[in-house]
């Protein structure tokens, strides 16, 4: 086919005149985000699917339509020669006609400035993709996570960063993964609470150590608990840990980030939680593999909710709950009191807060209402003068409870205490550290995963009232 003939076959029908806009669009689109991201968003999951998937399709199919619609128009110009009908007209545009021209150049005009406002638009609508509102506040379903991600150490790190990260292929996992949850959430057949772990979650060497670094060495780091006794003046105790982090040094790990150390792979089969570990590997540098297996790890691994799976060892598997944290009451409490949040002046306000959080509520401002009621009514009955004396200290201590339910707790999605367990550390001597060194998994020869304390922390102060190694480390 002749050139010009194409051209006239080309603007003489519909689809190839709208497969030429929807190609020269896109392309204008991707080499606006193309340099978008080459002057500063990169790293924008929604920038690169953009980019790179969604509108290289609306180009193929713009191409795609211009040559479907000049053939479906060379077919149309050859019935028309055979019956005699007259052939479209090929428009006539004169330029030495005023009228012609200005009308010319304002269509060019509006079509640079539309294509302006689309590029404008699809960079703002990738941005608020990319959004913590978008995650967190347009979803009810997360409320909870989301109300504990605004007071978390990674309040100010976008959700996208950690649950997909960068590149096209996490991204379009998560968006499959997220049309099940979408029609979930529309149809109101959603799990409550929201099971964890997220079994879909990208594996921590691509989004955690992106900033944090396991086989840096950091040695030994204190870390000093506070907690209080239920009495009434509610002494303050004290435990102090000295806690081997260890890192990497002169090429051989050591302390508790031995555990990620790429050259230690350490696998583990457990229930879906992750809570009952029956089987762990580890296989050293020289290629030796230790194996450890609890009673249950003979068992039929069975189907569905019983099925344990195998899981690589990285950094979730401690800091489970790096950014949506929940406490315990009595955590909660301890903390407020250290901050001074809620008075210590206040007799028995310890126990008598930690009764009160624990009672259950339909609804957080029922929850609000219930805990005042209660704090109020106990000094009232029992220390009048407190109550008249200390109206300030009680109203801040029943404001501060309310806050501490409001975050930890989430009736419509049957959150509660203890809902979403910890693994950091071992509190009360239970999960965490101690689903693998409980000495329940052994090797053939009888071995077990070490329980010596001090393999991961000296212990220096345990509840004490006035540690010495405080003056130390708070003088």
């Amino acid at each position: 086919m002749r050139v010009r003939e194409f051209i006239i076959s080309l603007t003489r029908n519909p689809i190839s005149l709208s497969g030429a806009v929807i190609a020269t669009g896109s392309a204008v689109l991707i080499i606006t985000l193309l340099a978008v991201a080459i002057f500063g968003a990169a790293g924008s999951p929604y920038l690169g699917i953009i980019t790179y998937l969604i509108l290289p399709i609306f180009f193929l199919a713009g191409l795609l339509l211009i040559p479907w619609g000049v053939a479906r128009e060379r077919k149309r110009a050859r019935r028309a020669e055979e019956t005699g009908e007259a052939g479209r007209a090929f428009p006539v545009i004169d330029l030495n006609n005023d009228r012609t021209r200005n009308w010319l150049l304002t269509f060019v005009g509006i079509s640079a400035v539309n294509i302006i406002i689309l590029a404008t638009v699809t960079y703002k609508g990738v941005e608020y993709l990319d959004s913590v509102q978008f995650c967190g506040a347009l979803c009810h379903v997360l409320e909870p996570e989301y109300t504990a991600y605004q007071i978390s150490p990674h309040a100010r790190v976008k959700c996208v960063e950690c649950h997909i990260g960068p590149g096209a292929s996490w991204f379009v996992k998560a968006k499959l993964s997220g049309v099940k949850e979408l029609f979930a959430t529309v149809f109101n057949t959603y799990p409550r609470p929201i099971p964890t772990p997220v079994h879909s979650l990208r594996p921590a060497r691509v989004t955690c150590e992106e900033c944090h670094w396991p086989r840096k060495f950091i040695g030994i780091s204190p870390r000093v608990i506070p907690s209080h006794r239920n009495d009434s003046t509610n002494t303050a105790l004290y435990t102090v840990l000295m806690l081997k982090v260890g890192g990497q040094e002169g090429g051989v790990s050591q302390g508790i980030h031995w555990h990620v150390d790429p050259v230690n792979e350490i696998r583990y089969r457990s229930d879906r939680s992750r809570e009952n570990i029956v089987e762990v590997q580890l296989t050293l540098p020289d290629g030796t593999v230790k194996r450890f297996l609890s009673g249950a790890a003979d068992e039929p691994q069975g189907t569905g909710e019983e099925t344990t799976v195998w899981r690589v060892m990285d950094c979730m598997d401690c800091h489970n709950r790096p950014t949506h944290i929940y406490y315990s009451p009595e955590r909660a409490v301890d903390l407020a009191i250290q901050r001074a949040e809620i008075s210590s002046e206040l007799p028995f306000v310890r126990r008598e807060a930690i009764n009160a959080l624990q009672v259950g509520y339909p609804s957080h401002e029922e929850a609000r209402a219930g805990i005042a009621d209660t704090i109020v009514a106990f000094y009232r009955e029992d220390f009048p003068e407190i109550a008249e004396s200390h109206a300030e200290l009680i109203e801040a201590a029943t404001l501060t409870l309310g806050r501490i339910y409001t975050t930890n707790v989430f009736p419509p999605m049957h959150v509660t205490w203890g809902t979403y367990p910890n693994h950091i550390g071992h509190p009360n001597f239970m999960g965490g550290c101690f689903r693998c060194h409980s000495g329940k998994l052994r090797t053939e020869s009888g071995a077990t995963i070490s329980q010596d304390c001090n393999t991961c922390h000296l212990v220096v102060a345990w509840n004490e009232e006035s540690p010495e190694i405080l003056k130390t480390l708070q003088p």
